[in-house]
């Protein structure tokens, strides 16, 4: 006679099979913040010409004049928290040689050695996905002085932000004119944006905040907009601000989903510059949840910007992009020739 075994109870097995569900839940978690960002990305093809297209350019055009190619948090091909924080899946040498100009810089500094460290919200950019140390301003001014030297016909625009931290904006720009004094060469230090001949193999340093340090003209070119989030007329004007001589145009609307963002971004565009104006018009966003997926949007988004027919010939302005590809900044630069 065999001898009889025990059932468990059936709070038990209930318990077992919650615990291994909320296993299975946490593994599915990790494996979305971890893993899926290393397998989200563009084409790396490259496009003939997009590393040079700006030498076809007249040197006399304003720099606001010309239509540029941009990326949002430049720095964030590899960011902790990828899943939320990844922008980019080229680094910054290599969105220039794609053929984007303006680069998204956002800064923090790390606290350990005092530098200047690329940041996306309070998460660190890092300089590769494996890496467990933060890219660092040094870097991606490295990249872009390279970049130039390569192209001397080129121009980067530098648009930086204080992006996490409670580290006095003194601060930053101190130790931001220290990275600009090892090439001075290379920047482009003043409170006016220049013509595409005086930024030719130049950095051109826009600035989203105000000259607490009192370095006048070296201090970069005003360029800030308030926060802008997501409002609830998604065709509402794009904002307008008048941080130095320029009257500056902003769609910067981060908080919608897919098809809101699309119809403010048309409605920037829609607007049109002249003299003395400048526009930035941010495809970018996160959605609508406290904390969203960036690839998810950028990939819908990107595609109806290669299907959309953009106006040719006429100033459009700054059009920046998430996961942005060489095919994407072609479509956006090749605007400024008939």
């Amino acid at each position: 006679m065999k001898p009889e075994t025990k059932k468990r109870p059936p709070i038990l097995r209930v318990l077992k099979g919650i615990l291994l569900f909320l296993l299975i839940a946490v593994l599915l978690a990790a494996a979305a913040v971890f893993v899926l960002p290393l397998c989200e990305g563009v084409s790396r093809a490259p496009v003939e010409g997009s590393a040079d297209w700006m030498a076809a350019l007249d040197d006399s055009t304003p720099l606001n004049l010309v239509t540029l190619p941009g990326t949002h948090n430049a720095g964030a091909a590899n960011a902790q928290l990828a899943f939320f924080s990844k922008c980019q899946s080229l680094g910054i040498r290599a969105q220039l040689e794609a053929g984007y100009r303006y680069l998204d810089i956002r800064l923090g500094k790390d606290e350990a050695d005092g530098e200047l460290i690329l940041k996306h919200g309070f998460t660190n950019c890092k300089p590769s996905a494996l890496s467990s140390r933060a890219l660092t301003l040094a870097e991606a001014a490295a990249d872009c002085c390279a970049f130039l030297d390569a192209h001397p016909t080129e121009a980067v625009l530098f648009c930086v932000k204080h992006e996490h931290g409670d580290f006095p904006i003194s601060e930053m720009q101190t130790l931001l004119a220290a990275e600009c004094a090892k090439a001075p060469e290379r920047w482009f230090l003043s409170d006016t944006l220049p013509t595409v001949g005086e930024a030719r193999g130049k950095i051109v340093l826009l600035r989203r905040y105000g000259d607490d340090a009192g370095l006048g003209e070296a201090a970069g070119i005003p360029f800030a907009w308030t926060d802008q989030g997501g409002l609830a007329d998604p065709v509402e004007d794009a904002e307008a601000n008048m941080p130095g001589e320029l009257l500056l145009w902003v769609q910067d609307r981060y908080e919608y989903d897919a098809e809101d963002k699309w119809d403010s971004f048309l409605a920037g565009l829609s607007i049109g510059i002249g003299d003395g104006e400048a526009a930035v018009h941010f495809l970018s966003t996160k959605g609508s949840l406290a904390y969203g997926h960036p690839f998810w949007f950028a990939r819908t988004l990107n595609r109806r910007l290669l299907r959309y027919g953009l106006p040719v010939g006429e100033p459009l302005g700054w059009i920046i992009v998430d996961f942005g590809s060489a095919k994407l900044a072609e479509h956006v630069w090749r605007c400024n020739f008939s």
